[in-house]
């Protein structure tokens, strides 16, 4: 029995947003599906968008979900997260976002969030003119062929949520799950993966150890300037905000606000996206700490 959570368990037996959506045929209104998945493979999801044309945003959002207790939840709460959002904020969500919305999901069914991310891009994508088969993910080499997966896309899960074994390759993307054959090329991806990551310090080190070093002030400006430019923008698409509170020597100081002061996640929030940026883009020893104001 999988350890649900109790919101994925309340959007199973009673989901919202379930069914289609019938274009009005009015001005200014556009109705469009994305659709991902197959029964073939356990889990098929096609999501709808109702948009507002002319500023880009989710009026509405329903979902169509054939599979289990996980894909149901997941495509509830992503018409939930949505609707409201324009379609730049929309492709800003996750499936970390859709999976930290229902309490959290047992990691070998987080291919469940996945699918509802990819469709929610297919539909966006669709709309605005983009093929899915032009889809990055979509091309390259086919890893694995039970479930049609290729390296691109297993490359982006990895990235994205920080994979580090094929197991969890298998349990967000189902590559690997089938016969099998595909496991050593994962694990290659993955290898690669941690390579490349390993390379950036290094690379942002050699830098600034052949620049002049920064002033004070000019550190505190970097850091501001990478906040309000690169770290922001993300954070205040999904309610949330960020503000320097201080920097002393190495270790910087910033304030959560909004909804990312009240997320359970707001450890990984400063940890894996502010100071993980400002690592890469001020100084590869710097601190980050949340203070509460």
């Amino acid at each position: 029995m999988w350890d649900y959570s109790e919101k994925v368990l309340d959007l199973f037996y009673n989901p919202v947003n379930q069914g289609a959506i019938v274009d009005p045929n009015e001005p200014d209104i556009a109705v469009v599906y994305g659709e991902v998945g197959s029964i073939a493979c356990g889990d098929a999801l096609r999501l709808h968008l109702k948009i507002q044309e002319s500023v880009d945003t989710i009026l509405d959002a329903q979902f169509q979900t054939f599979g289990c207790t996980s894909a149901i939840a997941s495509s509830s709460a992503l018409t939930e997260i949505i609707k409201g959002k324009t379609l730049d904020q929309a492709l800003n969500i996750t499936n970390q976002d859709i999976a930290q919305y229902l309490g959290g999901l047992p990691e070998a069914k987080m291919h469940c969030s996945v699918m509802g991310q990819e469709a929610l891009e297919a539909a966006i994508f669709k709309y605005r003119g983009i093929e899915v088969e032009q889809h990055d993910d979509d091309e390259g080499h086919l890893v694995c062929e039970c479930y049609g997966i290729t390296e691109p896309k297993i490359r982006r899960v990895i990235i994205e949520n920080d994979l580090t074994t094929v197991e969890q390759v298998t349990n967000y993307v189902k590559a690997g799950g089938g016969c099998g054959s595909c496991l050593a090329s994962i694990e290659d991806t993955l290898l690669e993966v941690q390579r490349e990551r390993a390379a950036v310090p290094e690379r942002v080190a050699a830098e600034m150890a052949n620049a002049a070093p920064l002033t004070p002030i000019q550190k505190i400006n970097r850091i501001q300037q990478v906040l309000d430019e690169e770290i922001r923008p993300i954070l205040v698409a999904d309610g949330g905000d960020v503000e320097l509170f201080d920097v002393d020597g190495d270790r910087v100081q910033v304030s959560l606000k909004g909804a990312c002061g009240d997320c359970a996640s707001s450890t990984s929030t400063v940890k894996y996206a502010i100071e993980a940026k400002l690592r890469e883009q001020v100084l590869p020893t710097l601190i980050v700490e949340e203070v509460t104001v």
